[in-house]
């Protein structure tokens, strides 16, 4: 049984119709009296809850009415119901322990998509165990490893695959979030449908609008033809917006108008488009200390992170890297066409000493970069010492300004100054050397003023 509490009859009436209509069992009732007398009989399923009980907007009613509800029925999820221009209540709502947030006026779809969510969470299921019974369940073909915190990764991943949960994926940089992300939409009912992936680490904040809403033509100089934008292509299916704390603050109000009303605007139009997407985030950046600073709107991270995976780093689970040594290898010898590439038992105890700061992408990196270089097929440790590039180990404390001396920006104009003349201002090479990804390197480009190329992938 599903419990609406709003003290509104037509709002009442509305979402008890629309649930009705869809299979559920639904009660409605108008205050927090009548409240607290139907969970003395019953224990409802779910409960959305208004925030507003009379003309005043301050959500006070609504707030006590919820903390009252999580202390004496703590495990009842709660989805809040307010409007766009109070979602700071919303806001303020999660953190006393609602699971979402809906706004007025919603979607129907939208509704009912979070209300089948929350209550698909809610079921428990027993876990797995192990990586073969959960290679029965779900298909997980690309991610290696037998790690118990790994196992226990896929199992989350597994379980919120088939609903429409919004996901944050956290972890260092190459510790596989891209895998996950797509592990998670090829798990889901929206499988055959479009997976798009975005770099926001890669987009300025003037390209913003137009590449993740469209534009129509004439909306800009350069705008000849009508464009798609990547939310209108992943329709249906999946959007992985990777690197989202990279996102200013701009654009981040931008993104969390999208996500809440799943309508947007074509740069250059005034027609509105509705959007039906599964959000998928990740970012290597600690988002609550962002929101703490204030460089990340509190509300979007709540609507961002109903569920959140992270991933450990390769050296918290160092069993996993003689298993991806030897995925990495298989696949190169057909890459490469040579059938008889191995690795040494040697090389593989060698391996899994590693720190490998750059994780998964690093281990892959120098598996790859020793087999063309290397003239034998059996691989040994020599030869990937001589392909070992920075980042195993810590750098000498000698290598480092004191400290009060620079600062971490000047810190980093510096280094990238110095690779982009070591590396005869190549983006390619010199994002690799800093480990960063092009697209990154280029907006701090920016931010200097380094004068620079733009290389085509």
């Amino acid at each position: 049984m599903l419990l609406i509490v709003d003290d509104d009859l037509a709002i009442r009436t509305s979402l008890i119709l629309l649930l009705k209509k869809e299979g559920f069992e639904v009660r409605g009732v108008g205050s927090p009296d009548e409240t607290f007398d139907i969970l003395k009989t019953v224990t409802p399923e779910l409960i959305l809850l208004d925030l507003n009980f009379s003309i005043e907007t301050s959500g006070k009613e609504g707030m006590q009415l919820l903390q009252q509800i999580k202390k004496r029925y703590p495990a009842i999820p709660v989805i809040l119901i307010t409007g766009w221009g109070t979602i700071d209540l919303a806001v303020r709502g999660m953190k006393e322990g609602a699971i979402d947030f809906i706004t007025k006026p919603w979607q129907n779809d939208h509704v009912l998509q979070s209300v089948r969510t929350i209550l698909n969470l809610s079921q428990t299921l027993p876990l797995s165990g192990s990586r073969k019974k959960l290679e029965q369940q779900y298909h997980f073909e690309n991610i290696v490893g037998q790690d118990p915190k790994l196992l226990d990764i896929l199992e989350t991943v597994g379980r919120v695959a088939s609903t429409d949960a919004a996901v944050l994926i956290t972890g260092e940089s190459g510790t596989g979030k891209e895998l996950i992300a797509e592990a998670i939409h090829m798990n889901s009912k929206r499988k055959s449908r479009p997976f798009v992936k975005v770099n926001l680490g890669g987009i300025s904040s003037t390209l913003f609008e137009s590449e993740l809403f469209g534009h129509v033509r004439g909306a800009f100089t350069d705008a000849k033809t009508d464009r798609l934008g990547r939310f209108e292509m992943a329709h249906k299916g999946s959007i992985f917006l990777d690197e989202i704390g990279e996102l200013d603050l701009s654009s981040q109000v931008k993104l969390l108008r999208v996500l809440q009303e799943r309508t947007f605007e074509p740069l250059g139009s005034s027609k509105s488009r509705t959007v039906d997407v599964r959000v998928i985030c990740a970012t290597n950046r600690n988002l609550e200390e962002m929101v703490a600073q204030g460089t990340f709107r509190e509300d979007l991270y709540y609507r961002i992170n109903l569920i959140t995976v992270k991933l450990p780093a390769l050296r918290e689970r160092p069993d996993d890297i003689p298993l991806l040594s030897e995925f990495f290898v298989n696949n190169l010898k057909t890459i490469y066409q040579r059938p008889n590439l191995r690795l040494s038992p040697a090389a593989m105890k060698w391996l899994r000493t590693l720190q490998l700061q750059g994780n998964i992408r690093q281990l892959k990196n120098l598996v790859e970069r020793t087999v063309l270089l290397s003239g034998s097929d059996t691989l040994d440790i020599a030869d990937l010492q001589r392909n070992l590039s920075g980042g195993t180990q810590p750098s000498a404390q000698k290598n480092l300004p004191e400290v009060g001396a620079i600062t971490l920006e000047e810190m980093e104009y510096q280094m990238i100054t110095k690779a982009m003349q070591f590396h005869q201002n190549k983006v390619s090479k010199v994002a690799r050397s800093l480990g960063i990804t092009r697209f990154a390197l280029y907006r701090r480009l920016e931010k200097y003023g380094i004068s620079y190329e733009f290389e085509d992938v």
